[in-house]
């Protein structure tokens, strides 16, 4: 499965739209990781709790979304984005969307 954010793949032609694929997660870190984060943000430096929090949600919401795709029967998905949001205190939701589409290789 072909992923990119434009809104073509080079070498190839899109051949059929076939709608809207996403994927989300929501996610919250326990409480030690948010006292720790909170620690961070007094004396400075990276919040790695939350750095690894928001990988682990865009890897989930992507593959949330290919997994859509697939079942529309999608060869790719293109101008995919993401969007984070927060749900409650201490929790966000991140969502990956994108077109899914046919490909075909150009000639």
């Amino acid at each position: 499965m072909i992923i990119v954010t434009t809104d073509y793949v080079p070498g190839h032609e899109v051949t059929e739209a076939l709608g809207l694929a996403r994927g989300s997660t929501i996610r919250a870190k326990h409480v030690g990781k948010d006292i720790m984060a909170a620690f961070r943000t007094i004396v400075g430096g990276e919040l790695k709790e939350y750095s690894e929090m928001l990988i682990e949600s865009r890897n989930e919401a992507t593959n949330r979304m290919l997994a859509q795709a697939e079942r529309m029967g999608a060869d790719g998905v293109i101008n995919v984005r993401f969007v984070t949001s927060q749900v409650m205190a201490g929790a966000a939701e991140l969502l990956a969307y994108g077109t899914a589409v046919k490909l075909r290789k150009a000639e």
